[in-house]
């Protein structure tokens, strides 16, 4: 039996390697790095990389790297080779994409899914991890807080009507 570390609780299912899941089993959307995600169809549970593709916005490219970096371990394939992507794992590319959103390095996420599929034992570890990962996005928040600032004071200026004979400045 496995363990399905959903963020919050944990829960069991059935015998493959432990996932963890960034969200609900709902039909819902996904945008990746600026691209467009379809829905979810419901009631469906098993899905070609294509398909993932399309409700991801990934590429098919980016999904087998994962696979083969190990961010994206254990994806199910029919007796012909193809892959097939269950609700769970597109629940786990949508936590990776969150990852990817924080800034956290390629080789965070896949010490990440390590950690993960090392079992319970490494909840102190991934909290850690998380928990710094929260911290630089703190960090950057607030940078993006300071930022905005000075852009609406720039926007406040040149909203101003013209005032002739003085210096432009920056």
């Amino acid at each position: 039996m496995t363990v399905m570390d959903s963020g919050t609780d944990t829960e069991t299912r059935d015998t493959r390697e432990p996932r963890e899941s960034g969200g609900t089993r709902t039909a819902r959307t996904r945008r990746g790095a600026g691209e467009a995600a379809g829905p979810r169809p419901e009631g469906q549970d098993r899905y070609t990389i294509g398909e993932v593709a399309a409700i991801t916005g990934l590429s098919a490219h980016t999904l087998r790297w994962y696979e083969r970096i190990g961010l994206m371990p254990h994806v199910d394939r029919t007796h012909t080779g193809q892959r097939r992507f269950t609700n769970p794992d597109l629940d786990w590319l949508d936590l990776v994409g969150k990852l990817r959103l924080t800034g956290m390095s390629v080789a965070g996420m896949v010490r990440y899914a390590e950690l993960v599929r090392e079992g319970a034992e490494t909840f102190g570890q991934r909290r850690a991890l998380l928990e710094t990962t929260r911290e630089d996005v703190l960090r950057r928040i607030d940078e993006l807080h300071d930022t905005l600032a000075v852009l609406n004071r720039k926007i406040d200026i040149y909203s101003q009507p013209a005032r002739p004979h003085t210096t432009a400045k920056v």
